[in-house]
C-alpha cells in the first residue's frame, strides 16, 4: 500500500477521476463524504470514507491525520445558482477550513483545485498565472473561486502549510454533463440552434487529474498552474465538432445584445417559476467575454502533456452515445 492521501470532492467529476487514479496507483485514499450516496460512491471506488462536511474541521483533521498529501477538489461549479450562498460556503469558506485542518493534521502538501477563471484577465487578452485582474467579476462562481484561492494563500501564509494551486480551464471529457459539458453535448447532438461568437479554452479530464498528481510531486510551493490544452474560436470549434461527429454542426450566431437580452429574460422567467435557470446573465457575460489561457507553465514545470482536443471530443462523443446522451 502506498502513501495515505486525503481527498475532498471525491464524488464530483474531477474528484472521482482523481480517486480512481490514486487508487490505481496503489495509494491509500481517504475521502470526505457528506452524504450516504457520496459515501457509497467512494467506497465502491476503493476509498476509505470519512463522513463530514467541508466546514467540519474536526472531521477534516481526523481524515487527514497521517496523510502525506491532501487534495481539496470540492467545489460548487455553476454560473446560474438559484442561491449563491453555497458557492461562497464551499469555494471560499470550505477551502479556508481545509488549509487550517491540513496544517493542524501535519499534512506535507495540499493541492488546491482552483479555476482558470480566477485569473480575471481583461477581455481580449491571454490569461496566465501572473495576469493582472480586470477588477470585476463575471459571475458569483468566478468571485467565489477567486476569493477561495486568496483565502487559501492567506491561511497557507499564516500556518506555513505547503500549498500548490491547480487552475483548470473548462474541463471536458467522458462524465461531464453539467455546465459547459451540457452545452457541448447539445452542440454534438445539434440541439442548440443558436450560439455566440467567442473563444473557448478546454482541458481534458485525464490531463486535469494528471496535473493534480504532478502538482503534488513536482509543483513549487505557492505556485499556481493554469491548465489549458486547447483554445478555439467558435468557428474552429464548430468545424472540429463536425469532423468528430460526422454531421455538420453550425448553429446560427446571434449578436451579443440579443444573447444578453435572452439571458435576462430566461433568468427572470425561471426565477419567477422558482426553478433553476439553465441560462442566465452571468453565463452570457462569461461566454461573451471568452477565455484564452496559457497552460505552458504546467507543461514546462510539471511535465504535463496535453491530450489533443480532437481526441478529447472523440472520447466524449463515444461515451455520450453509449450513455444515450446524444443520438447515434
Amino acid at each position: 500500500m502506498g502513501e495515505r492521501v486525503f481527498v475532498t470532492g471525491g464524488s464530483g467529476l474531477i474528484g472521482g477521476a482523481l480517486v480512481d487514479r490514486l487508487v490505481a496507483d496503489g495509494e491509500h485514499v481517504v475521502a470526505l463524504a457528506r452524504s450516504d450516496a457520496a459515501a457509497a460512491f467512494l467506497t465502491a471506488r476503493g476509498a476509505e470514507v470519512v463522513r463530514g462536511d467541508l466546514l467540519d474541521e474536526a472531521a477534516l483533521d481526523a481524515g487527514m491525520r497521517g496523510s502525506a498529501v491532501a487534495y481539496n477538489v470540492a467545489g460548487v461549479n455553476t454560473l446560474c445558482p438559484t442561491d449563491p450562498a453555497p458557492l461562497y460556503r464551499v469555494n471560499r469558506d470550505g477551502a479556508s477550513a481545509v488549509v487550517r485542518a491540513a496544517a493542524a493534521a501535519g499534512v506535507r502538501r495540499l493541492v488546491h483545485t482552483s479555476s482558470a477563471a480566477t485569473l480575471g484577465e481583461p477581455e481580449g487578452t491571454v490569461g496566465a498565472e501572473d495576469s493582472p485582474h480586470r477588477g470585476y467579476y463575471l459571475s458569483d462562481y468566478e468571485r467565489s473561486k477567486t476569493e477561495g484561492e486568496q483565502a487559501v494563500g492567506e491561511e497557507a501564509g499564516r500556518t506555513g502549510l505547503d500549498v500548490v494551486c491547480v487552475n483548470p480551464s473548462s474541463v471536458q471529457g467522458p462524465g461531464r454533463t453539467g455546465g459547459t459539458g451540457r452545452i457541448l453535448l447539445a452542440l454534438l447532438d445539434r440541439r442548440l440552434p443558436v450560439f455566440i461568437d467567442t473563444r473557448i479554452s478546454v482541458t481534458d479530464i485525464a490531463d486535469t487529474v494528471e496535473a493534480h498528481v504532478l502538482a503534488a510531486q513536482r509543483g513549487l510551493t505557492g505556485r499556481r498552474y493554469v491548465l489549458c490544452g486547447a483554445t478555439m474560436t467558435t468557428a474552429e470549434a464548430f468545424a472540429l465538432l463536425s469532423r468528430v461527429s460526422g454531421r455538420v454542426v453550425r448553429p446560427r450566431i446571434v449578436p451579443a445584445a440579443v444573447a444578453s437580452a435572452a439571458g435576462t429574460v430566461a433568468e427572470a422567467a425561471f426565477r419567477a417559476a422558482r426553478r433553476h435557470p439553465p441560462f442566465c446573465r452571468a453565463m452570457v457575460r462569461t461566454m461573451l467575454h471568452g477565455h484564452v489561457y496559457d497552460g505552458s507553465r504546467a507543461a514546462q514545470e510539471l511535465g504535463l502533456r496535453y491530450t489533443p482536443v480532437e481526441e478529447t471530443l472523440r472520447r466524449t462523443l463515444q461515451w455520450a452515445r453509449a450513455e444515450g446522451l446524444v443520438r447515434a
